[in-house]
């Protein structure tokens, strides 16, 4: 029987798995880098040890420290979570080795499926149907479009879309850069890439007694950069038949590797229904919460029971009603999806879905790990009560901090190519971003105007509109680029506000103010956090896409001349490092509009910092290895001389 539990990772998935072991009467321990310190899942288990450092390279991806830690603290069994040495054999080897219970696949069936090429050899002789693998060096139009794949890892590191033959050797370099620089494994191989394609999934659980179970299908289709955003179980409009072939193979799959515990087959559905093994996850999936609520189990249970050597009971549960998964990130989607920093100093969400969540109330977002705050799950009995359920919590949700993919997921979960399952497919984002990040009809000035009335409210000596000087007031808020002046007076008439005639003030306070907006009364959270001023409202009957929650920065009268930049400057727009330079770039370069000039990771992301414009490369301040701080010059583009010339 297993007594004390190690976790060897962080945050939300620490967390889940401390919850069943408390409810299991087992002991927890936790491990932490010094990033970590002050960090819920290290203040919620029972002992924790430090990993010096903060980088995952010198902390949770030091297998040899985590099973030292846990020989330290007594504990007998490790569990990995997902992500850093989940899929590591021989981390789990070393766990053995060491005396302890390993929660997870044996070690010779995680290494049969750490290499997606050895994997996809394995499953065509396990019969299991595949996608040829494409020769890049005698690839041709015809094949076109293809996908570029890293042979080790996940999380979509390594992987590039082709559309045009011309790119394919600088997409092969750049894949291989990046997977060696995420697993130390620069192996990549090219498939043909399915547009229009569905990424379906079958949880499976096996035991050490010959019973695998398939836990129905989970669709993943919504995916941002490869990795997932929205999932769902069961898979909506799938065909009974392609549905069996789906668990047939995922079976076979299991059974052929001599599969123990709680893993993921997955696949790529093409529009006209067939199915193409992609890969098997052998670690719980982040995403597992949807499988758990629709069968009613628990599969952090489970796989302690298993690894106890326990055979799992007669057959699964049956499916029961809809869940849906969203992925909360700190992050921007309008700006290609740049992770955000800073102080997350609130988030809450309303009774009646599921938050797992490895932050909490003023948590400090850093660059070191995945930018994902939480996942939000909702359960109802049908599909279309389980999105509208998630879409309103969501929408509701108090998230005061860094940008946030909030709105996007929102209009995500109400678009019509997701309302209607049959319109699926992993395009959804790359035909819709533009859209869906868009501010729409303008309702931010109105939700500007609270935070002034509010900003006014605590200003007053003793509260109230009464007391605040009638003389006219000025404030200027911004949101990302769109400033918003606000004129107001306040006197015995009430509110007379410049440039919002159709509105009314009810009540004012420093924390909440209530207006009338063209007949409608709406009430506003204001909460203040330094020149951060975050907004809320509950959305109005029929409400359109416009946001419900905006943050904005209060903006000085008179604008701070150090703060200037010299014009065609690239700031930093995130900390990170600087991964790579374009090969041979130099100060004095002549460099095109859209020309790549470096690549900054942060948050396990790359991103590829461009010229602007046309130009002369004026400054480069940064080297390869060199971390930056936001707002940190990485390079000038003077764009003057392509003028002048032209």
């Amino acid at each position: 029987m297993i007594r004390s539990v190690l976790v060897a990772n962080r945050g939300e998935i620490a967390r889940r798995v401390f919850r069943t072991c408390r409810e299991l009467g087992i002991s927890t321990v936790a491990v932490y880098s010094d990033a970590d310190a002050g960090a819920r899942f290290v203040q919620e288990a029972d002992t924790a040890v430090r990993l010096p450092g903060e980088a995952p390279a010198d902390t949770y991806l030091r297998g040899d420290l985590i099973v030292a830690a846990a020989r330290a603290a007594g504990a007998d069994a490790v569990h990995p979570g997902y992500g850093f040495l989940s899929e590591n054999r021989g981390f789990a080897a070393a766990v053995a080795d060491a005396g302890l219970t390993w929660i997870g696949p044996p070690p010779a069936a995680i290494e049969a499926m750490a290499s997606k090429t050895r994997a996809k050899e394995l499953m065509a002789a396990a019969g299991v149907p595949l996608l040829a693998p494409v020769d890049p060096g005698s690839a041709t139009d015809a094949q076109l479009p293809l996908l570029v794949k890293a042979a080790a890892g996940g999380g979509g590191r390594g992987m590039r879309v082709v559309t045009e033959l011309a790119d394919l050797d600088e997409e092969l370099t750049a894949a291989k850069a990046e997977a060696a620089a995420a697993f130390g494994d620069g192996e990549v191989f090219v498939e043909p890439y399915v547009v229009g394609g569905r990424h379906v999934e079958v949880q499976i659980l096996a035991d050490a007694h010959g019973t695998v179970w398939t836990l129905g299908t989970r669709d993943c289709s919504l995916q941002r950069r490869h990795q997932k955003v929205i999932e769902e179980a069961p898979a909506p409009a799938l065909p009974n038949e392609l549905r069996d072939t789906l668990h047939r193979a995922a079976d076979r799959a299991a059974r052929a590797i001599d599969y123990r515990g709680a893993g993921t087959v997955e696949f790529l559905v093409s529009a006209d229904g067939r199915a193409y093994f992609l890969e098997m996850n052998t670690r719980l999936q982040v995403e597992h919460p949807v499988t758990e609520a629709v069968h009613g189990l628990d599969l952090v249970a489970l796989q302690l029971r298993v690894a106890e050597g326990r055979p799992l009971d007669g057959d699964p549960p049956p499916p029961h009603g809809h869940a849906v998964e969203a992925r909360l990130y700190a992050e921007d989607p309008a700006a290609g999806w740049q992770p955000q920093t800073g102080t997350l100093h609130r988030l809450a969400l309303p009774e009646g879905v599921r938050l797992d969540s490895g932050v909490s109330d003023g948590d400090t977002i850093g660059v070191h790990y995945d930018p994902m705050l939480a996942k939000v799950i909702a359960w109802a009995p049908s599909r279309d009560e389980a999105v509208r359920k998630l879409a309103g919590a969501l929408e509701r949700a108090e998230i005061h901090g860094p940008a946030t993919n909030r709105d996007l997921l929102v209009r995500s979960l109400r678009h019509p190519e997701f309302t209607d399952p049959g319109a699926l497919d992993t395009g959804f984002y790359d035909r819709n971003l533009a859209a869906l990040t868009g501010t729409g009809a303008d309702g931010g000035g109105v939700f500007a105007l609270a935070a002034a009335l509010a900003d006014a409210a605590g200003r007053s000596r003793f509260g109230g509109f009464r007391n605040v000087p009638s003389a006219p007031q000025t404030k200027t808020y911004a949101c990302g680029e769109t400033e918003y002046p606000i004129r107001y007076r306040l006197g015995r008439d009430g509110l007379s506000a410049e440039d919002f005639p159709g509105v009314r003030l009810l009540t004012l306070g420093a924390h909440e103010v209530v207006l009338v907006v063209d007949g409608v009364r709406r009430r506003f959270a204001v909460a203040r956090y330094g020149d951060r001023v975050h907004v809320d409202a509950p959305p109005p009957a029929g409400a359109a896409a416009a946001p419900c929650s905006w943050s904005f920065t209060a903006l000085p009268r008179f604008a701070d001349p150090a703060a200037r930049t010299e014009p065609g400057s690239l700031l930093a727009p995130m900390p990170g490092t600087v991964v790579r330079i374009a090969p041979g770039l130099a100060e004095g370069d002549r460099v095109a509009a859209g020309q790549p000039l470096l690549w900054l990771e942060a948050m396990k992301m790359e991103h590829k910092i461009t010229a602007p414009a046309a130009g002369t490369l004026t400054s480069l301040p940064v080297h390869t290895g060199r971390q930056v701080e936001v707002g940190a010059l990485l390079a000038v583009v003077d764009a003057t001389a392509a003028q002048e010339t032209a």
